[in-house]
């Protein structure tokens, strides 16, 4: 499916205008760094780490903050959110800052301006993820753009499977102008700042 203009407007205007205005937390970041690695020897390590995803059908490298201490990013074998789960797999700057308030997925926002992520679409799996999904016939992965956020990250506590709301946006996708699609995603991206602002947490 072709990725409309007007979305990708939207993805490299939002995009670019936050990492300048979140260039300040990006700094704040990189100095809670140096002092974690310089006092703490087991969270020594790259501060940018990339992990292979799928968008659009395409494999790509994600980038985000590591919050994983090196030891257990070892083990991750390219999927670290199953041992983000564990507080003591982290470093001290990933309990206390990164993980709470999802500025580890700040560098995605480059990602975003390359055009390997949309700002809003499903969220970007493992190559072998998906590879499982396309053995049960599901697809919408390599359909459309992954984004940093989406319909299936607004309903936690909800009994829906996530991939039916992934299709539902895709459908989307396909029966909505250019135009009513980036209203769509302007709605789906308040929504997002209203649930992160409250501290619900969103879900992966």
């Amino acid at each position: 499916m072709r990725r409309p203009l007007a979305k990708r407007v939207l993805d490299i205007t939002a995009a670019g205008v936050l990492l300048v205005l979140l260039s300040p937390v990006a700094l704040a970041v990189l100095i809670g760094f140096a002092f974690d690695v310089a006092f703490v020897p087991r969270d020594r390590g790259t501060l940018i780490y990339r992990e292979p995803r799928i968008s659009h059908g395409t494999t790509f490298a994600l980038l985000k903050f590591r919050t994983l201490r090196a030891d257990a990013l070892a083990r991750a074998a390219g999927h670290a959110r199953l041992l983000e789960a564990d507080a003591g797999n982290l470093t001290w700057l990933g309990r206390r800052v990164l993980k709470p308030w999802y500025v580890d997925e700040l560098p995605q926002l480059w990602n975003v301006v390359r055009g390997d992520l949309s700002l809003v679409g499903p969220r970007p799996w493992p190559p072998e993820l998906v590879a499982a999904q396309r053995a049960e016939g599901i697809t919408y992965r390599d359909e459309v753009p992954a984004g940093l956020t989406g319909l299936a990250q607004l309903t936690k506590g909800s009994d829906r499977r996530y991939a039916d709301l992934d299709i539902a946006y895709v459908e989307r996708c396909r029966t909505l102008g250019s135009w009513a699609l980036v209203r769509y995603d302007l709605g789906i991206l308040v929504r997002t700042v209203s649930v992160i602002s409250r501290g619900e947490g969103l879900s992966y």
